[in-house]
């Protein structure tokens, strides 16, 4: 497939097709629900093997159990609690991918909690170090256990997954937005250390406000009709995972404009 860099409206605006991941495989996290659910139904549906991680084996089982349905690629299920899980089980889980695919084309970081949303000076520590941990510590530990898996690849992906408080903190969002704004850091010295030696490529979305549970925790009072759901924003997170996509690196793309 020729390389072709779309801008960021174009992305958006991708239309993909059941062969748009075709023979890829793709882990992502978070899986078993909202956004990471929708991600992993739609790669599968674009023709790829998905790897679904969470930490809630029935979720990740549904979620199996509904692309098998479809009669796509076979998934496969790799539980693991992002929160407790060790650097160790996480190479243990980039040996087990080898051995089982020998080789990874792309991530999509998506497993996150959201914390407490309160004053950072009355913020509770350990909710602080539980929000650290599973939306940026095991999100380092895990990338860097795939990245000689997405090595192997021609042109491994791997897409972090922000929000607007990453972009720019905001009052009351503490640790969740202090883990994003991680994440974006993560995705550019990723990208300035790799460019230049690999056809690797870090990239992070930002999904904007969305239809999920995590969103509506943040904002009770929302009418959630009024948002776009999961499935409306899967263009950038195919896209990102394309062959077309090789030249892209390095960006925060936001999946509903501004």
């Amino acid at each position: 497939m020729t390389e072709q860099t779309y801008t960021h409206d174009e992305m958006r605006a991708f239309e993909y097709q059941a062969d748009s991941l075709k023979d890829k495989i793709i882990l992502v996290t978070g899986a078993g629900d909202g956004i990471g659910k929708v991600a992993a139904l739609t790669y599968a549906k674009c023709g790829a093997t998905v790897l679904l991680l969470g930490k809630t084996q029935s979720k990740l089982e549904a979620v199996y159990d509904e692309i098998e349905s479809l009669g796509l690629a076979e998934p496969a299920i790799l539980p693991l609690d992002l929160e407790k899980a060790s650097f160790a089980q996480m190479q243990e889980l980039a040996n087990l991918i080898e051995k089982e695919f020998g080789h990874l084309d792309g991530v999509l970081h998506n497993a996150a909690i959201l914390g407490a949303l309160t004053p950072l000076e009355m913020y509770d520590p350990i909710t602080f170090e539980q929000v650290m941990r599973v939306n940026s510590t095991a999100v380092f530990m895990l990338t860097q256990s795939l990245i000689p898996l997405l090595r192997a690849a021609q042109s491994g992906s791997v897409v972090f997954t922000s929000s607007s408080v990453g972009t720019k903190p905001r009052a009351f969002w503490g640790a969740y937005a202090l883990s994003k704004q991680s994440v974006e850091g993560m995705t550019t010295i990723f990208t300035q250390e790799t460019q230049n030696m690999t056809a690797l490529r870090f990239n992070c979305i930002n999904p904007g406000a969305t239809r999920t549970n995590m969103r509506a925790h943040a904002f009770p009072g929302e009418d959630p009709y009024t948002l776009k759901t999961p499935e409306d924003i899967m263009s950038v997170y195919v896209y990102l995972m394309t062959d077309s996509a090789s030249g892209v690196k390095g960006q925060v793309v936001d999946c509903q404009p501004k």
